[in-house]
């Protein structure tokens, strides 16, 4: 009894081996290469698949996500003979799984050293400056190289990254201090422009001022001509409607004079021509008035003072005769 019991447990144990073996479950987004005897027969996708046990093998599971891979800082030589490290970063997805299972033993390792080799053609035709500032067209024609030589491989590299370009320590020094140059220059020139640009605002509010107070002082002058012009018009009007006579005009002419010579500035002053003709237009009026007192006494405009009219009643007297 034991003999049979030892074999059914070895055929129980065979069974559930081959079971497992038969029954593949292989996860989403996942690829499996099966081999008969060592040769490639079929890719199994995701889902539960069976298989041939003990004849069919799994050879390989491919991710077919898309991975990212790091590679460490290559010491690469620009067109200016300098030395600067380079930090890559690509990012590749799987879209055959035969082919990157059969067409290159290690894809990784195939893309790291393509990658390397390729970064230093591109390098080698720029100098420092320009591989600093073109990390675009780096990872342009990067990208370009490694897709088209990893097509053949089943692999599809759908980015590259630059991660860190670390020129030598003596040359970072030195584009420190241009940087630092740079800044200072800017920074003049934008407090020049700033400075310019007060003073021309600065002007130009002095010239709008002064041509406001100009337009002010311009209509303030005309208002105060019209202002006059409206003061004489009204005296003139006034004169010619209170009718007055040349004799009137003469006696306010006269009043007038003493008012030239007021203030203590004048030092001199100027007697108008015109005041012989306003002493006789006076004189006239004054000998209308007719006698005044015993005598025909009339007024003398050249009279040297206020005596003169009683000098005049005076010799009147002695040349009458007298009375008895």
């Amino acid at each position: 009894m034991q003999p049979i019991i030892i074999v059914l447990i070895i055929l129980v144990v065979l069974v559930f081996i081959a079971l497992v073996k038969t029954i593949q479950v292989i996860p989403q987004a996942s690829a499996a290469i099966v081999e008969r005897f060592g040769r490639y027969t079929r890719t199994l996708n995701a889902g539960l698949n069976i298989v041939v046990p003990f004849i069919d093998s799994i050879r390989n599971r491919i991710d077919l996500r898309e991975q990212v891979v790091p590679f460490p800082p290559q010491p690469v030589i620009t067109q200016d003979n300098l030395v600067v490290n380079i930090d890559t970063v690509i990012y590749y997805q799987v879209t055959d799984a035969r082919a990157a299972t059969y067409e290159v033993a290690s894809y990784i390792q195939a893309i790291e050293q393509l990658t390397v080799t390729t970064l230093r053609n591109i390098i080698g035709g720029m100098d420092l400056e320009r591989t600093l500032t073109s990390r675009e067209e780096i990872n342009a024609a990067l990208r370009g190289v490694l897709d088209e030589a990893t097509g053949k491989w089943g692999i599809r590299v759908n980015r590259v990254e630059l991660k860190a370009i670390e020129p030598p320590t003596s040359i970072q020094d030195s584009m420190e201090k241009q940087m630092r140059a740079d800044r200072d220059k800017r920074a003049a020139i934008l407090q020049a422009e700033g400075v310019r640009q007060s003073e021309i605002l600065r002007a130009e509010g002095e010239k709008q001022s002064s041509i406001l107070r100009a337009e002010g002082e311009a209509k303030a002058a005309a208002l105060r001509a019209e202002g006059e012009a409206q003061a004489i018009r009204t005296v003139f009007e006034s004169i010619h409607a209170g009718d007055a006579d040349q004799k009137l005009l003469a006696y306010q002419y006269l009043q007038m004079l003493p008012k030239l010579a007021e203030g203590d500035a004048n030092k001199l002053w100027i007697v108008p021509s015109e005041i012989g003709d306003a002493l006789k237009g006076l004189s006239g009026a004054m000998g209308n008035f007719g006698p005044m007192g015993g005598g025909s006494s009339g007024f003398n405009p050249q009279a040297p003072g206020k005596g003169a009219p009683e000098a005049d009643s005076a010799k009147d007297r002695r040349e009458q005769p007298p009375i008895d």
